[in-house]
Protein backbone atom coordinates (compact mmCIF):
# COMPACT_ATOMS: atom_id res chain seq x y z
CA UNK A 1 0.00 0.00 0.00
CA UNK A 2 1.54 3.29 -1.18
CA UNK A 3 1.20 6.92 1.11
CA UNK A 4 0.77 10.07 -1.05
CA UNK A 5 1.19 13.68 0.77
CA UNK A 6 -2.19 13.58 1.95
CA UNK A 7 -0.67 11.29 4.72
CA UNK A 8 2.13 12.99 5.68
CA UNK A 9 2.81 16.52 7.83
CA UNK A 10 5.01 18.00 5.44
CA UNK A 11 5.44 17.70 1.39
CA UNK A 12 7.56 19.23 -1.61
CA UNK A 13 5.77 20.53 -4.01
CA UNK A 14 7.71 20.08 -7.26
CA UNK A 15 6.27 21.60 -10.43
CA UNK A 16 7.69 19.79 -13.48
CA UNK A 17 5.94 22.39 -16.17
CA UNK A 18 8.45 25.23 -14.26
CA UNK A 19 11.15 23.19 -14.90
CA UNK A 20 10.24 23.66 -18.56
CA UNK A 21 9.83 26.29 -18.57
CA UNK A 22 12.91 27.54 -17.19
CA UNK A 23 14.88 25.29 -19.47
CA UNK A 24 13.12 26.89 -22.56
CA UNK A 25 14.06 30.63 -21.88
CA UNK A 26 17.50 29.77 -21.31
CA UNK A 27 17.89 27.20 -24.05
CA UNK A 28 16.15 30.59 -26.40
CA UNK A 29 18.94 32.88 -24.69
CA UNK A 30 21.73 30.44 -25.61
CA UNK A 31 21.45 29.11 -28.65
CA UNK A 32 22.45 27.49 -30.94
CA UNK A 33 24.05 26.40 -28.01
CA UNK A 34 22.78 23.28 -26.41
CA UNK A 35 21.71 23.33 -22.73
CA UNK A 36 22.91 20.24 -20.53
CA UNK A 37 20.48 19.70 -17.67
CA UNK A 38 22.56 19.40 -14.27
CA UNK A 39 21.01 16.80 -12.15
CA UNK A 40 23.19 16.01 -9.39
CA UNK A 41 22.46 15.69 -6.09
CA UNK A 42 19.17 14.48 -6.37
CA UNK A 43 18.78 17.48 -9.14
CA UNK A 44 19.57 19.53 -6.25
CA UNK A 45 16.80 18.09 -4.32
CA UNK A 46 14.01 18.32 -6.86
CA UNK A 47 14.53 14.69 -7.69
CA UNK A 48 16.73 13.58 -10.70
CA UNK A 49 14.29 11.09 -12.35
CA UNK A 50 11.65 12.97 -13.30
CA UNK A 51 13.59 16.49 -13.30
CA UNK A 52 15.59 15.23 -15.70
CA UNK A 53 12.88 13.73 -17.94
CA UNK A 54 10.96 17.42 -18.06
CA UNK A 55 14.47 19.24 -18.74
CA UNK A 56 14.71 16.40 -22.01
CA UNK A 57 11.44 17.14 -23.09
CA UNK A 58 11.85 20.78 -23.06
CA UNK A 59 14.84 20.93 -25.38
CA UNK A 60 18.16 19.97 -23.15
CA UNK A 61 20.07 17.95 -25.09
CA UNK A 62 22.20 16.12 -22.24
CA UNK A 63 22.61 15.53 -19.15
CA UNK A 64 25.26 16.37 -16.23
CA UNK A 65 25.89 14.34 -12.92
CA UNK A 66 28.76 14.58 -10.07
CA UNK A 67 29.08 10.94 -9.47
CA UNK A 68 28.73 7.44 -11.21
CA UNK A 69 26.04 6.53 -9.11
CA UNK A 70 23.97 9.40 -10.04
CA UNK A 71 23.94 8.40 -13.63
CA UNK A 72 23.41 4.72 -13.04
CA UNK A 73 19.73 5.59 -11.64
CA UNK A 74 19.28 7.95 -14.44
CA UNK A 75 19.97 4.68 -16.95
CA UNK A 76 17.70 1.90 -14.83
CA UNK A 77 15.08 4.33 -15.02
CA UNK A 78 15.24 4.15 -19.03
CA UNK A 79 16.77 7.89 -19.67
CA UNK A 80 19.10 7.23 -23.05
CA UNK A 81 20.41 11.03 -22.93
CA UNK A 82 23.89 11.64 -22.87
CA UNK A 83 24.79 11.78 -19.07
CA UNK A 84 28.05 13.40 -18.42
CA UNK A 85 29.81 12.65 -14.70
CA UNK A 86 31.49 16.00 -14.04
CA UNK A 87 34.95 14.64 -12.51
CA UNK A 88 37.05 11.84 -13.34
CA UNK A 89 36.00 8.60 -10.72
CA UNK A 90 37.70 6.09 -8.83
CA UNK A 91 39.00 2.88 -10.60
CA UNK A 92 36.09 0.78 -9.30
CA UNK A 93 33.40 2.27 -10.55
CA UNK A 94 34.79 2.48 -14.30
CA UNK A 95 32.97 -0.81 -14.83
CA UNK A 96 29.52 0.94 -14.66
CA UNK A 97 30.52 4.55 -16.22
CA UNK A 98 31.25 2.18 -19.65
CA UNK A 99 28.82 -0.42 -18.98
CA UNK A 100 25.83 1.97 -18.55
CA UNK A 101 27.26 4.22 -21.37
CA UNK A 102 28.50 7.10 -19.46
CA UNK A 103 30.77 9.65 -20.52
CA UNK A 104 33.46 9.91 -18.57
CA UNK A 105 35.72 13.44 -17.90
CA UNK A 106 39.19 12.74 -18.32
CA UNK A 107 41.76 14.72 -15.96
CA UNK A 108 44.81 12.62 -15.87
CA UNK A 109 46.60 10.01 -17.90
CA UNK A 110 45.39 7.85 -15.13
CA UNK A 111 42.21 8.38 -15.59
CA UNK A 112 42.54 8.25 -19.07
CA UNK A 113 44.20 4.76 -18.89
CA UNK A 114 41.75 3.29 -16.39
CA UNK A 115 38.76 4.50 -18.73
CA UNK A 116 40.87 2.65 -22.10
CA UNK A 117 41.31 -0.06 -20.20
CA UNK A 118 37.40 -0.94 -19.57
CA UNK A 119 36.43 0.02 -22.98
CA UNK A 120 39.15 -2.29 -24.44
CA UNK A 121 37.47 -4.82 -22.11
CA UNK A 122 33.90 -3.74 -23.27
CA UNK A 123 34.39 -3.48 -26.74
CA UNK A 124 33.66 -0.16 -27.28
CA UNK A 125 34.69 3.21 -28.26
CA UNK A 126 34.21 5.96 -25.49
CA UNK A 127 33.36 9.18 -25.72
CA UNK A 128 35.17 11.47 -22.90
CA UNK A 129 35.42 15.06 -21.73
CA UNK A 130 38.49 16.56 -20.62
CA UNK A 131 38.67 18.84 -17.85
CA UNK A 132 40.80 22.24 -18.03
CA UNK A 133 41.87 23.69 -14.63
CA UNK A 134 42.05 27.48 -15.89
CA UNK A 135 41.86 28.85 -12.14
CA UNK A 136 38.92 27.18 -10.10
CA UNK A 137 41.39 24.36 -9.01
CA UNK A 138 38.94 22.00 -7.79
CA UNK A 139 38.94 19.43 -10.88
CA UNK A 140 41.03 19.69 -14.39
CA UNK A 141 44.58 19.11 -15.68
CA UNK A 142 46.70 21.88 -15.87
CA UNK A 143 46.42 24.25 -18.68
CA UNK A 144 50.14 23.48 -19.84
CA UNK A 145 49.55 19.45 -19.86
CA UNK A 146 46.14 19.59 -21.31
CA UNK A 147 47.63 19.11 -25.20
CA UNK A 148 49.51 16.49 -23.49
CA UNK A 149 46.89 14.67 -22.54
CA UNK A 150 44.70 15.53 -25.27
CA UNK A 151 47.39 13.15 -27.40
CA UNK A 152 47.77 10.79 -24.78
CA UNK A 153 44.05 9.77 -24.92
CA UNK A 154 44.18 9.75 -29.13
CA UNK A 155 46.69 7.13 -28.63
CA UNK A 156 43.89 4.57 -27.66
CA UNK A 157 41.25 3.60 -30.26
CA UNK A 158 38.65 2.51 -27.73
CA UNK A 159 38.47 6.31 -26.14
CA UNK A 160 37.36 9.31 -28.91
CA UNK A 161 37.91 13.19 -27.85
CA UNK A 162 34.11 14.14 -27.63
CA UNK A 163 34.36 17.26 -25.61
CA UNK A 164 36.65 19.73 -24.01
CA UNK A 165 35.65 21.89 -21.20
CA UNK A 166 36.33 24.70 -17.85
CA UNK A 167 34.55 25.62 -15.09
CA UNK A 168 34.52 29.55 -14.09
CA UNK A 169 35.30 30.07 -10.06
CA UNK A 170 33.02 33.35 -9.79
CA UNK A 171 30.86 33.73 -12.69
CA UNK A 172 27.99 34.63 -9.94
CA UNK A 173 30.11 37.90 -10.36
CA UNK A 174 29.50 38.85 -14.21
CA UNK A 175 32.35 41.61 -13.81
CA UNK A 176 35.31 39.63 -11.72
CA UNK A 177 38.52 39.82 -13.30
CA UNK A 178 39.00 35.90 -12.94
CA UNK A 179 36.35 35.13 -15.51
CA UNK A 180 37.82 36.82 -18.39
CA UNK A 181 41.49 35.60 -17.38
CA UNK A 182 39.88 32.26 -17.14
CA UNK A 183 37.99 32.47 -20.46
CA UNK A 184 41.30 33.45 -21.95
CA UNK A 185 43.69 30.49 -20.65
CA UNK A 186 40.59 27.85 -21.73
CA UNK A 187 40.32 29.96 -25.46
CA UNK A 188 44.08 29.33 -25.80
CA UNK A 189 44.16 25.56 -24.74
CA UNK A 190 41.60 25.41 -27.33
CA UNK A 191 44.19 27.45 -29.78
CA UNK A 192 46.74 24.39 -29.36
CA UNK A 193 44.68 21.47 -29.57
CA UNK A 194 42.93 23.03 -32.71
CA UNK A 195 46.63 23.55 -34.04
CA UNK A 196 47.34 19.71 -33.72
CA UNK A 197 44.18 19.29 -35.13
CA UNK A 198 42.02 18.04 -32.05
CA UNK A 199 38.59 19.95 -32.12
CA UNK A 200 36.28 18.44 -30.34
CA UNK A 201 32.49 19.12 -31.47
CA UNK A 202 31.72 19.67 -27.75
CA UNK A 203 33.01 22.79 -25.81
CA UNK A 204 31.83 24.14 -22.71
CA UNK A 205 32.51 26.51 -20.10
CA UNK A 206 29.86 28.30 -18.88
CA UNK A 207 27.60 27.24 -15.46
CA UNK A 208 24.08 28.99 -15.04
CA UNK A 209 25.15 32.06 -14.14
CA UNK A 210 28.03 32.09 -17.32
CA UNK A 211 25.44 31.02 -19.45
CA UNK A 212 23.39 33.45 -18.53
CA UNK A 213 25.26 36.74 -18.39
CA UNK A 214 28.95 35.70 -20.28
CA UNK A 215 27.59 34.83 -24.26
CA UNK A 216 31.78 34.87 -25.26
CA UNK A 217 31.59 31.63 -22.38
CA UNK A 218 28.34 29.70 -24.25
CA UNK A 219 30.77 27.58 -26.82
CA UNK A 220 28.75 24.79 -28.08
CA UNK A 221 26.72 24.21 -24.79
CA UNK A 222 26.35 25.22 -21.89
CA UNK A 223 25.37 23.24 -18.26
CA UNK A 224 22.92 24.23 -16.98
CA UNK A 225 22.11 23.84 -12.91
CA UNK A 226 20.63 26.12 -10.42
CA UNK A 227 18.62 28.36 -12.74
CA UNK A 228 16.84 25.40 -14.23
CA UNK A 229 15.16 25.10 -10.85
CA UNK A 230 14.34 29.14 -10.74
CA UNK A 231 16.81 29.97 -8.01
CA UNK A 232 19.66 33.08 -8.36
CA UNK A 233 23.53 31.64 -9.09
CA UNK A 234 24.23 34.79 -7.38
CA UNK A 235 23.13 38.51 -6.97
CA UNK A 236 25.19 39.75 -9.66
CA UNK A 237 23.10 37.37 -11.97
CA UNK A 238 19.84 38.49 -10.96
CA UNK A 239 18.74 40.58 -13.68
CA UNK A 240 19.27 38.05 -15.96
CA UNK A 241 17.77 35.47 -14.34
CA UNK A 242 13.96 37.42 -14.20
CA UNK A 243 11.62 35.67 -16.25
CA UNK A 244 12.43 32.19 -14.41
CA UNK A 245 10.41 30.95 -11.55
CA UNK A 246 11.17 28.49 -8.61
CA UNK A 247 9.98 24.62 -9.44
CA UNK A 248 9.18 23.89 -5.89
CA UNK A 249 7.75 24.44 -2.75
CA UNK A 250 8.11 23.01 0.91
CA UNK A 251 4.92 22.41 2.51
CA UNK A 252 3.32 21.42 6.14
CA UNK A 253 0.40 21.41 8.25
CA UNK A 254 -0.11 22.43 11.60
CA UNK A 255 -0.34 18.99 13.65
CA UNK A 256 -0.82 20.55 17.35
CA UNK A 257 -1.42 24.36 19.26
CA UNK A 258 -0.82 25.01 22.54
CA UNK A 259 -1.29 27.86 24.31
CA UNK A 260 1.82 29.44 26.16
CA UNK A 261 1.80 30.86 29.35
CA UNK A 262 2.85 34.72 29.11
CA UNK A 263 6.54 35.09 30.58
CA UNK A 264 7.34 31.58 30.01
CA UNK A 265 10.88 30.03 28.33
CA UNK A 266 10.37 30.59 24.68
CA UNK A 267 10.65 27.71 22.04
CA UNK A 268 9.58 28.93 19.09
CA UNK A 269 12.19 27.84 16.12
CA UNK A 270 13.42 24.66 17.93
CA UNK A 271 13.36 21.95 15.77
CA UNK A 272 13.31 18.32 16.81
CA UNK A 273 13.71 15.89 13.86
CA UNK A 274 10.54 16.00 12.37
CA UNK A 275 9.00 19.17 13.58
CA UNK A 276 9.40 22.53 14.64
CA UNK A 277 7.59 25.07 17.17
CA UNK A 278 6.21 28.55 15.83
CA UNK A 279 4.77 31.63 17.30
CA UNK A 280 1.38 31.84 16.27
CA UNK A 281 0.96 35.18 18.67
CA UNK A 282 -1.98 35.97 19.40
CA UNK A 283 -3.65 34.58 16.15
CA UNK A 284 -6.10 32.31 17.70
CA UNK A 285 -7.56 31.08 13.98
CA UNK A 286 -4.73 28.45 13.60
CA UNK A 287 -6.47 25.00 13.87
CA UNK A 288 -4.48 21.35 13.48
CA UNK A 289 -4.29 20.65 9.77
CA UNK A 290 -3.65 24.20 8.19
CA UNK A 291 -1.39 24.83 5.48
CA UNK A 292 1.68 26.44 6.95
CA UNK A 293 4.35 27.10 3.72
CA UNK A 294 7.76 27.17 4.55
CA UNK A 295 8.91 27.41 0.50
CA UNK A 296 6.50 29.34 -2.21
CA UNK A 297 3.65 31.44 -1.93
CA UNK A 298 0.31 32.12 0.23
CA UNK A 299 -2.04 34.20 -0.77
CA UNK A 300 -0.57 37.59 -1.49
CA UNK A 301 2.91 36.28 0.58
CA UNK A 302 6.42 34.61 -0.49
CA UNK A 303 9.20 33.03 0.67
CA UNK A 304 11.83 31.51 -1.39
CA UNK A 305 15.09 29.37 -1.00
CA UNK A 306 16.66 32.42 -1.56
CA UNK A 307 15.14 34.24 1.40
CA UNK A 308 16.13 31.34 3.71
CA UNK A 309 19.78 31.60 2.77
CA UNK A 310 19.98 35.38 2.93
CA UNK A 311 18.50 34.61 6.68
CA UNK A 312 21.10 31.73 6.89
CA UNK A 313 23.76 33.58 5.56
CA UNK A 314 24.31 30.89 2.97
CA UNK A 315 22.91 30.27 -0.80
CA UNK A 316 20.09 28.88 -2.16
CA UNK A 317 21.82 25.04 -3.28
CA UNK A 318 22.12 24.31 0.22
CA UNK A 319 18.76 25.21 1.03
CA UNK A 320 17.17 23.14 -1.59
CA UNK A 321 19.68 20.34 -1.36
CA UNK A 322 19.01 20.04 2.53
CA UNK A 323 15.49 18.77 1.99
CA UNK A 324 15.97 15.23 3.09
CA UNK A 325 14.64 12.22 0.90
CA UNK A 326 11.97 11.36 3.75
CA UNK A 327 10.17 14.60 2.93
CA UNK A 328 7.70 13.35 0.37
CA UNK A 329 7.59 15.08 -3.39
CA UNK A 330 4.34 15.46 -5.13
CA UNK A 331 5.03 16.43 -9.04
CA UNK A 332 3.20 18.15 -10.95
Amino acid sequence: MSIDFSGRWAWADVHTGLIQHNVAIVAQRVAPAQVWAVVKANAYGHGAIPVAQAALAAGATGLCVAITDEGVALRRAGITAPILVLSEQPAEMTEFLVGYGLTPTIASTRGAAVVARAAEAADRKVPVHIKIDTGMHRVGVAPAEALNLARYIQSFESLAIEGIYTHFAVADEPSHPANEKQLSVFNDVLGQCAAAGIEPPMVHAANSAAALANPDARFSMVRLGIAMYGLLPGPGVAEQCQGLIPALSLKGRVSAVRLVEKGARPLAGTITMDQLMLDCGNDFDVTVGDEVVLIGRQGEHVVTADNWADALGTIGYEIVCGIGERVFRRYQ
